[in-house]
This record gives C-alpha cells, structure tokens and sequence, in this order.
C-alpha cells in the first residue's frame, strides 16, 4: 500500500525513500509507523488516511473518458487532475439535487446534439442560447472584454464554469497545462466546465467554446489539447470543429485574411490569440502543418516569457470567484441562508472553512 500510495502521487520511489528514510524502514519491515507518522505520510501522497489499511490498493477509475493528443484511447491522469474531477462532481452531485429539490427543470440544450455532427447547426443554437451575434467578439475591446462577456454568458444559462489551476486552493498541488487543458462533465440539471486557469488566457477561450460543444453533444471528457489539436476520437474533432468555427467564423475569416493575411491582425479582429488564428489558418490551408508548429513553438515560448515577468501573487477572494463559479456559490449561499446546506457542508463544498468562508460571502460575493 505504501510503494503504491507513492507511485500513485507520481513521486519516484527511490527518490521519496532517499529524502525520507524511515518510510523504506516500513518497506523492509525494520520499523512500523506510528499513528501521526502515518497521517504525515498519507498528507504527503494526498491520500485519504484510511486508505493505508486497505488490503489492497483500490481500483480508482475516471468518471469520465480523458483524451491526449496523439491518442485516440482514453487514458490515466495524474492524481491532482483525478482529485480535482472527484471535486468536480462532488459538487455536481451536491447542486443536481438541490435543483430538483428546488424544482428547477432540466436544461434544454444538454445533449441536443447527441450523435449529430453538424458543425454549422452546433454553432448556431450554441450562439443563440447564449444570445451572441457571428461576430460578437469583434465588438469587444479587447481579448479579456471577450473572454469575460463569454463565461458571462455561459453562467446565464446555468452552466457552472470553474477556472482553476491547483487543486482546491492548494498551491503545491498545480495542475499542468501539459496534461490538462479542460475538462467537462456534462449533466441535464448542472453541467460543469473546468479550465486550467495556468494556461493563457486568451487560450483558454478555444477551451471553453471546445467544453461547449462537448455539453450540447451530451459527452462528458477531458483533454489535453497538446499544440491546440484534438485527439483521434470523433467527438473531440467534432467539438475542435464547434469551437473554430464558433471563434472564428470560416467566410469572416477568409475575408479578413484577405484583407491583410497576418496572424496579428487577425488575432485583434477576432479578439482570440494568436494561436488560435493560426489553427484556423492551418485548417483552411492558409500555412502548412509546419509553419503552425514553428509558429506554436515560438508563441508558447513568448507567453512563457511574459509569464515570467509577471509580478506573482494576486487577490484571494478575487481567484476564488473564478475558482468556485459564482453560480455555484449563489446556490450554495441560497441553500445555508434557507437552512437546507449545513455550514459544515457548505465549507466541504467551496473548500473554504471559518472566517475565509464568512469574509467570502459577506464581503466579496
């Protein structure tokens, strides 16, 4: 249970033994742990304590399908990607039933387009439900008005959108962009989206858009999106088509490009980032799959780059908006005032606890 636990938090087991030595004594049986020793070790590989004295490891599977690029197989997660799923449909299983307690009704569009492959007419009622124009997003400023005005939207109808990039509020536990850009778990009462709020922000509109997709086709995934291209599945590449054609329109795009076939320009038309101008240049053949790599490679290297130069930091209760969902949180803050959520339950259910849970509501929500 113990090299397990071990492999399991993606540690090396000769290098967990090197840094703490008394756990190989528990291996070879020279020395037993001590209660507190354990729960130490259980926080360390973030596992719950009562697992240590199961038998045998658990089977812990995925309550969704999670595809990589260059894979058209679901595969394994890491455990901060996994914890933070399970999070996500606690919270999930938590609203579902305080809705229909509630007497809301099911959301229409979930599944509307359940094995449908019309790209066109996705697009269509996913621009009409959330009450945006082809070109919408010309109209904003700039790329954050853009995304901002989207993610409004989309809480309207009920959709709950969480942007993370840690698990829960925990620091030390990032989520890589790498391994997850996104992922959505769809349900008829209270469909959650998540992204990786580690990635670009200008990016992660692609990802929402793509989540939407997945959401009105009625299937649940996540997926890593490695250089902005879907996997080998057929419902990926439909909702990478759903999401290009929902950002930036074809015959608008062609008519743009025409104007002035530059990346940069294109990008502050659309209000999307540079990458994503230049899928969609890759797609109608407007540069080849080569020159988009050479251009991903040297646009990631320049976010980085930004990143780095940014000052670290930022307001806690302004993250946790994001993190939580205001939707989300209005319905929990509606179930404790009413008496139906206990503040116990409450604090379980936003990751928040005491005082950080009580200045939360009263003072930034």
């Amino acid at each position: 249970m113990i090299t397990w636990a071990i492999a399991r938090a993606g540690y090396d087991l000769h290098e967990f033994v090197a840094k703490v030595p008394r756990v190989g004594q528990w291996i070879k049986g020279e020395k037993k742990p001590t209660v507190k020793q354990l729960e130490i070790f259980s926080r360390k590989v973030h596992l719950p304590f009562g697992y240590l004295f199961l038998p045998y490891p658990p089977e812990e599977k995925l309550p969704i399908p999670f595809f990589r690029t260059n894979n058209p197989q679901p595969t394994n997660v890491s455990v901060n990607v996994y914890d933070t799923i399970l999070l996500m449909q606690q919270r999930q299983d938590w609203l579902r039933e305080y809705l229909k307690d509630n007497d809301f009704k099911p959301i229409s569009f979930v599944g509307k387009f359940r094995n449908q492959a019309n790209v066109a007419a996705i697009v269509s009622d996913i621009r009409n439900t959330l009450g945006l124009q082809e070109n919408w997003a010309s109209q904003c400023d700039t790329w954050t008005d853009a995304l901002e005005k989207l993610t409004h939207k989309i809480e309207e109808t009920g959709i709950i959108s969480v942007f993370n990039g840690v698990v829960e509020n925990n620091t030390s536990r990032p989520i890589s962009v790498d391994e997850c850009r996104g992922f959505v778990l769809v349900d008829d009462f209270a469909p959650f989206m998540f992204i990786n709020n580690s990635d670009g922000k200008a990016a992660q509109m692609f990802t929402i858009v793509h989540e939407l997709a997945h959401i009105w086709t009625g299937e649940s995934a996540g997926f890593d999106f490695r250089k902005l291209r879907p996997a080998d599945n057929p419902i990926e590449i439909l909702c990478d088509k759903v999401a290009a054609e929902f950002l930036v329109p074809k015959n608008t795009f062609n008519e743009v490009w025409q104007r002035n076939p530059q990346i940069k320009y294109c990008s502050r038309f659309f209000k999307v980032s540079e990458i994503v101008i230049a899928r969609r240049a890759l797609d109608t053949g407007k540069i080849s799959l080569q020159e988009f790599y050479n251009f991903y490679d040297e646009y990631i290297n320049r976010e980085f780059i930004k990143k780095e130069n940014q000052a670290g930091g930022g307001d806690f209760y302004a993250t946790t908006k994001k993190r939580l969902s205001m939707t989300f949180a209005a319905h929990v803050n509606n179930a404790v005032k009413a008496g139906k959520l206990l503040y116990r339950d409450a604090y379980r259910l936003t990751s928040l606890k005491g005082d950080t849970y009580q200045t939360f509501f009263t003072q930034h929500f």
